[in-house]
């Protein structure tokens, strides 16, 4: 059997962004993981980028054979009030031809971004997965460590059904083992 090709993951750059907003697009229209109804630009998500990136989060791209770009993850705020700010959300994309083909595209992406919110000192990640049925999700996230932490059953309504929302967690760094450096 072939060994598969090579993948980096590394910091997005602005020349990735049409390929990370038709890897994005392609599961807003065909799937349940984003909750939105019709893809955003290249523009927009260029400033959604932008305004995490400098707010300090991580946003990444696993890139493979002639740096085309596979997937790409993000950490954001898990929430805006003040006493979650240890704490983010994460996102994890694949690109359509490489999703099920077990490559490691995922893993190798939230396994990065782990390591790089481990280091700017947060505590805690949190995956909201639409579509409790997202077996491929919700396995990729507990083999990095999550655990499942609740469901909002029929939280949204998308392709003419209703979506439910999967709630994992996993602790990064110290987790709650110790206060944050701050100790506020």
């Amino acid at each position: 059997m072939p060994s598969a090709p090579p993948l980096t993951v590394r910091d997005s750059r602005d020349s990735d962004l049409p390929a990370i907003a038709a890897i994005y697009g392609h599961w807003v229209v065909h799937g349940f993981a984003s909750f939105e109804l019709e893809p955003p630009g290249v523009e927009e998500m260029a400033r959604r980028r932008r305004a995490l990136l400098e707010a300090g989060y991580p946003w990444l791209v696993a890139e493979g054979e002639r740096d085309a770009v596979l997937g790409y993850a993000y950490a954001g705020p898990y929430r805006t009030r003040p006493a979650y700010r240890f704490a983010v959300e994460n996102s994890v994309y694949v690109a359509p031809e490489v999703a099920g083909a077990r490559r490691g595209v995922g893993r190798a992406l939230l396994a990065a971004l782990i390591a790089r919110c481990e280091a700017a000192g947060f505590r805690q990640m949190v995956a909201v997965i639409g579509d409790s049925g997202n077996a491929a999700s919700i396995g990729l996230h507990a083999r990095c460590g999550f655990a499942r932490a609740g469901l909002l059953p029929a939280v949204g309504w998308k392709h003419g059904r209703w979506v439910d929302s999967v709630l994992m967690a996993r602790a990064l760094g110290e987790g709650s083992a110790t206060p944050p450096p701050d100790g506020r």
